[in-house]
């Protein structure tokens, strides 16, 4: 049945609160047009013309994303080696680990009917759909929301974890 939980203690709620990297990541990428531009690079869009072309973005607006974008690491900006006059936007190692974020929102709008799924991510080894993104345990099990708490970071022990 339902493990019991214990009242949170707020004033650690907050203090975990004042310092959970939501509202920073948020703040970074928590905008639809922002979404939008990352699907575009995850999908392969390099230049400013492909992601208007491909998004409908009014310029200005663009312009401004993908300038916070590049400040936020999140994509880099450089000179198009085939025609230096262009400009080539591509995702950083911070914009890539992105790609779970947006899948699983993807996924859970799918799920929630805010869109229609008319293509599936897919393995390019063999075609196959990508599993929905999940919780997982350390050894692999899915885990729901009964199955979490969160404990402090420095209650963790680093030698167990990197054996693990």
């Amino acid at each position: 049945m339902f493990k019991e939980k214990a009242a949170p203690n707020m004033h650690a709620f907050r203090e975990a609160a004042l310092s959970c990297p939501i509202p920073a990541a948020v703040e970074l990428i928590g905008e639809k047009w922002a979404f939008l531009i990352l699907r575009g690079a995850l999908n392969g869009l390099k230049h400013f013309e492909e992601f208007q072309a491909g998004l409908g973005i009014a310029r200005n607006i663009l312009s401004d994303r993908l300038s916070k974008m590049v400040a936020g690491d999140i994509l880099a900006r450089a000179p198009d080696p085939s025609d230096r006059r262009k400009v080539v936007y591509s995702l950083t190692p911070k914009g890539e680990g992105l790609m779970p974020a947006l899948l699983a929102l993807r996924q859970w709008g799918e799920q929630w009917g805010h869109g229609v799924p008319d293509m599936v991510l897919a393995d390019s080894r063999d075609g196959k759909p990508v599993r929905k993104m999940c919780v997982l345990s350390h050894d692999g099990r899915e885990l729901k929301l009964n199955d979490l708490i969160w404990v402090s970071a420095e209650n963790q022990n680093p030698l167990q974890a990197a054996a693990e």
